[in-house]
């Protein structure tokens, strides 16, 4: 049993994961009162990976909703397997059971395919992890449904009757805000903010996840990181790009950060052609030139 906060932050640290009291408390409230987290913040910072960090620290299986738009109900709670139906259809035909017999037999369990929310609140052994992830991207119509299940943890299948949860799922939602969700869905949730992170936390995630990193390398790609999102950005890169970044120079064998490696990799931290043209041309030797100031540090 995890006993309070200060052992959740060591655990998410322990599997990857460079938390704060902030982060640790949700998650402890999470588990204690089953009380939905909705994560907001921007692209890359990490959202989604608290959830699958903390179905490790459960030892709990991870079930991922990804929303889209025009995502509809079977797709996220169920459907059912018509070509099985059908060819149990042809094997009952001739049979001497009623119609009903014959209906109750085609749509049994058997016959059910669970979707991530059917299989999160039907989970047999211990409560899963599920993770509804980018729910900003889904319409309001989806998600008024989802606060439904949300509301009682269990859905009503008109040829099966009402399936409640086994075990009520720990649930995770992340927002990159593309949209306002509405006050109910907030109201249901705890509330978590995740932004940008700072200097020493960033090259502490950084230190964490590629420990072989060379310490000067590792502050002059924060401190490029931590400049560069003060510009003027379509898309301001993340934590993400911050570490697919650092596992590129380190697989090209840089120990520090120049002109020429940086320009190479840029790719790597802007996905977007406007932000690449506008820092190659216009912004570059300044950042490197402020980058250069941690070359010494400790």
């Amino acid at each position: 049993m995890i006993q309070g906060v200060h052992e959740i932050e060591l655990r998410m640290h322990e599997n990857g994961y460079v938390s704060d009291q902030a982060i640790a408390t949700s998650i402890f409230l999470l588990m204690e009162l089953k009380k939905p987290i909705l994560i907001e913040g921007h692209a890359g910072v990490g959202k989604t990976e608290v959830a699958k960090v903390l179905a490790k620290i459960l030892d709990t299986e991870l079930i991922r909703l990804q929303c889209y738009e025009g995502l509809d109900v079977s797709t996220a709670l169920y459907e059912w397997n018509y070509q099985k139906q059908i060819l149990r259809m042809r094997l009952e035909d001739g049979s001497s059971h009623s119609v009903e017999e014959k209906e109750e037999v085609i749509f049994g369990p058997q016959f059910l395919l669970k979707r991530p929310l059917l299989s999160a609140i039907t989970n047999p052994d211990r409560s899963a992890v599920l993770l509804i992830d980018e729910v900003d991207r889904a319409d309001e119509e989806f998600e008024a449904f989802l606060l439904e299940v949300l509301s009682d943890f269990q859905v009503s299948i008109p040829e099966l009757g009402t399936i409640k949860a086994t075990h009520i799922p720990y649930v995770i939602l992340t927002s990159n805000r593309t949209r306002e969700l509405s006050d109910a869905l907030r109201r249901r949730c705890q509330y978590l903010w995740i932004d940008y992170p700072s200097f020493e936390k960033e090259l502490s995630i950084l230190e964490l996840r590629l420990p072989g990193i060379n310490p000067k390398l590792a502050r002059q790609i924060t401190a490029f990181m931590q400049r560069i999102r003060t510009k003027s950005l379509l898309k301001k890169p993340g934590v993400a790009e911050t570490l697919d970044w650092a596992a590129s120079l380190l697989l090209l064998h840089r120990d520090w950060l120049d002109r020429d490696s940086v320009e190479a990799t840029l790719g790597c931290i802007f996905k977007d052609i406007h932000d690449l043209q506008r820092v190659s041309k216009d912004q570059l030797n300044e950042v490197l030139a402020e980058v250069e100031a941690v070359q010494n540090g400790p």
